[in-house]
């Protein structure tokens, strides 16, 4: 098993791999049979799921507010300052710029990302677009 700080450095590269849409990278930080929220995608589809959030997204930036670590368990809470084309989550932010906070859970196998449990905090863009 992986120590804590290797853990955190694997986690905290592939940030720096979102962050710098490396995505020729992207395999040596996520594994080949990924998962996200139940849902397997395989390195091709959890590509392209990213591809079409910074799509959506041209300014999205994952900034780590919280991180635990917890072999083989990462945990942590990434801050958005964005602005999304046209509908985010269902909502008409059309260019609009939002604050939230999305809490993870990643599971690794072999320090690569195997499981991802993701959950945006939706109420927060609601209150923001009221």
């Amino acid at each position: 098993m992986p120590s804590k700080d290797d853990l955190e450095a694997a986690y905290r590269g592939y940030i720096a791999c979102l962050n710098g849409r490396d995505w020729t990278k992207l395999d040596q930080f996520v594994h080949g049979d990924v998962r996200h929220n139940g849902r397997p995608l395989g390195i091709a589809g959890y590509r392209s799921m990213l591809e079409a959030d910074y799509e959506r997204i041209p300014d999205l930036h994952f900034t780590v507010e919280r991180l635990v670590v917890d072999p083989p368990l990462v945990a942590s809470r990434l801050d958005f300052d964005v602005t999304p084309k046209g509908e985010f989550l269902d909502l008409p932010v059309h260019g609009r710029r939002v604050r939230f906070c999305e809490n993870v859970f990643y599971q690794f196998r072999d320090q690569r990302i195997l499981e991802v449990w993701s959950v945006v905090d939706k109420a927060a863009i609601e209150a923001q677009l009221r």
